[in-house]
């Protein structure tokens, strides 16, 4: 074990090993800093002077307290192709090989396996010469600065295995334990620090389940109060804190810009003051970036300040390859909805893992397509299937279920058939508030046609002309709310695309309110002169027929709700017959409608009259041929969406 090789090697100098474990921990955050103020200085040669930043925040972050590093970057000059000229650059030369001996030193004291190797690459690195008679060359900068060594090594690399190194070696050497943070060199109150910052870590850390991460250390370094934690398994995925009194500071570097982005959102309700975001170029690291930026919260109180890290230290689970959940979202949700899910999973703290382990966007498609509503083509994601609402509540439910379940000791299979429950859910409730809205259309369509029906049998009361005319108006009234119907199912259309196949059915239904409605206005067209020519009675059939057929489509509006697959055989058998009787009496309505109009120009006097009847008379045909079209479309649709399902 490595900390009885410590023991054995050190003797009783072993306590001299956290003050220089310490001190390396605090030469690496300075070196980075080094390496990121020659960066910039390059970057920002001959640019004008507002748009040149000066790393002050960095700087004090990296606890290096030389204010004259603050005018390095302003200073900057180009003296030739590739080369710059670069205030204090030998003085920069001297810190970073001091810091990073510095960082080999408690390497080398216990005799760590890798120790003799780094050394002689440090020596050989230091080598190369990035700085000559005064000038710095922007080249080899950029070589000592490269993040990843698949190519060639260089000082940067290096600096990632040494940290890497040494973060094992804290460890190893950590003489306490709070709540799971190892700790040593504590000072004054800094176990109530790590205590809170922990509270925060414990109470998300079981929604990582079983993948690596959160490993949590802490130390103090001279003013300063130190705590690292791992976040997962990614060298570039760096979270450092230091805490001086009540200023909280902390340094998070990140090869995916978005999931930084993701992580300041997740702080804003605490106002930190954030450094811009740094991005370092590389072609051989992850995605060719990483980017680096720095937060600092002031508290108010030692109470706030525990606050802030407890909540600090319960948003990391929710970083945990992250990426990769945002990733498989995108098979489901366009871009924004993804990340807006994983904010909400955080936000509400069930968060992503669990989701992943059960199956991700997998588990989703195979409950659709249990119940046959998987996407038609390929590359169609859930948004095509419930639209973008009903899937972003679908996957809220699935984020949180996935989380309840396997948290609570539920097999991964078992959250696959909640997610088939709650999708039969979602497409039956929609079916029914379809039906719902079909119903009500045909019970206008009875109420409309029973009005002509009503109107014609009592032609030639006295009151004809003013029963006519409330016949109409309330004929008008009915068909706005119709009208109301359509536009509601247009409008669950547009956040459920599983409405849009239902859509048509109260579409067509409108068809046959509208054509009622017209056969009642033209009823107030008529002169008492006209009401007993021959064909009216003809016209009372074919109203009549109408009111048939509206009832007997509500019939089958309402058999229908009843339908699906497996029901019993009577069930179905009542919703084909109410079908295939409206299919007939459209064929007895044809047969109306030619007699009544043969008997109407038998008996023709006067061009108005006939144009009124005869319009009376296509109107009601084209409401009994409208209800056989949508019937066989409601058909079609139990046949093909429901029954088969």
């Amino acid at each position: 074990m490595l900390k009885e090789r410590i023991l054995d090697v050190l003797g009783e100098q072993q306590l001299l090993l956290p003050a220089l474990v310490n001190t390396a921990l605090g030469a690496n955050d300075r070196v980075k800093y080094y390496f990121s103020l020659l960066q910039m200085a390059i970057a920002h040669a001959g640019s004008a002077p507002p748009e040149r930043p000066d790393l002050r925040g960095e700087r004090l972050t990296a606890g290096e307290t030389d204010t004259a590093l603050d005018t390095v970057i302003a200073g900057t000059e180009a003296a030739g192709p590739g080369v710059y000229r670069v205030p204090h650059a030998e003085m920069i030369a001297a810190r970073i090989e001091n810091a990073m001996r510095e960082m080999l030193a408690p390497l080398v004291a216990t005799g760590h396996a890798e120790a003799e190797r780094f050394s002689g690459r440090l020596d050989h690195l230091l080598g190369d010469r990035w700085l000559a008679g005064g000038l710095v060359n922007a080249h080899a900068v950029a070589q000592m600065t490269r993040a990843a060594g698949d190519a060639a090594d260089s000082l940067h690399v290096l600096v990632m295995e040494l940290h890497k190194a040494l973060n094992v070696l804290q460890a190893s050497i950590a003489s306490d334990n709070i709540d799971g943070a190892r700790v040593y060199g504590l000072a004054g109150d800094d176990a109530k620090r790590v205590a809170a910052f922990m509270k925060g870590v414990n109470a998300t850390r079981a929604l990582k389940f079983d993948h690596p991460g959160l490993a949590t250390t802490a130390t103090r370094v001279g003013p300063r109060l130190v705590l690292q934690n791992d976040i997962g398994t990614t060298e570039a995925h760096v979270l450092v804190i230091h805490i001086e009194e009540l200023s909280v500071s902390l340094t998070y570097t990140d090869v995916h810009l978005p999931r930084l982005m993701f992580l300041q959102s997740l702080l804003e309700r605490w106002n930190l003051s954030w450094t811009d975001t740094r991005s370092r170029s590389d072609a051989e690291f992850a995605e060719g970036i990483y980017h680096i930026s720095t937060g600092v919260f002031r508290a108010e109180s030692h109470a706030e300040l525990d606050a802030y890290l407890a909540w600090l230290g319960s948003r990391l689970v929710f970083l945990i390859d992250w990426n990769r959940a945002r990733k498989r979202m995108r098979l489901l949700v366009p871009r924004n909805e993804a990340i807006g899910l994983l904010r909400w999973a955080a936000d509400n703290d069930v968060g992503h893992m669990a989701f992943l382990r059960a199956g991700g966007e997998q588990a989703v498609f195979d409950a659709l397509a249990s119940l046959g509503k998987a996407p038609a083509s390929f590359g169609a994601r859930l948004d095509d299937v419930l639209g973008r609402k009903g899937a972003v509540d679908f996957l809220r439910f699935a984020l949180r279920i996935s989380a309840e379940m396997l948290t609570g000791g539920k097999p991964a299979g078992l959250v696959l058939d909640e997610l088939r429950g709650e999708l039969f859910g979602r497409f039956h409730s929609v079916q029914q508030t379809v039906l719902d809205h079909a119903s009500e259309q045909a019970a206008i369509s009875i109420e409309i046609a029973s009005g002509v029906r009503d109107c014609l049998l009592m032609r030639n009361s006295a009151d004809a002309s003013e029963r006519f005319a409330r016949c109409a108006l309330r004929a008008k009234q009915w068909e706005r709310r119709a009208d109301e119907l359509v536009n509601l199912v247009r409008e669950l259309a547009q956040h459920s695309d599983h409405a849009v196949s239902v859509r048509r059915l109260v579409e067509a239904g409108d068809d046959v309110t509208d054509a009622l409605e017209e056969a009642s206005f033209h009823l107030t067209l008529l002169d008492t002169g006209m009401l007993d020519r021959p064909g009216l009675d003809h016209l009372v059939e074919l109203a009549s027929l109408a009111v048939q057929g509206s009832q007997e489509y509500l019939k089958a509006v309402e058999a229908a709700r009843v339908v699906q697959r497996g029901v019993p055989r009577a069930d179905v058998q009542d919703f084909f017959e109410s079908v295939h009787r409206i299919v007939h009496i459209e064929q007895r309505s044809d047969d109306a409608h030619r007699a009544a109009r043969a008997a109407l120009l038998g008996a023709a006097t006067d061009t108005r009259g006939l144009m009124v009847l005869t319009e009376i008379s296509r109107h009601l045909e084209a409401a009994t041929d409208a209800l056989m079209h949508v019937a066989l479309t409601l058909r079609e649709y139990m046949l093909t969406e429901v029954m088969t399902t």
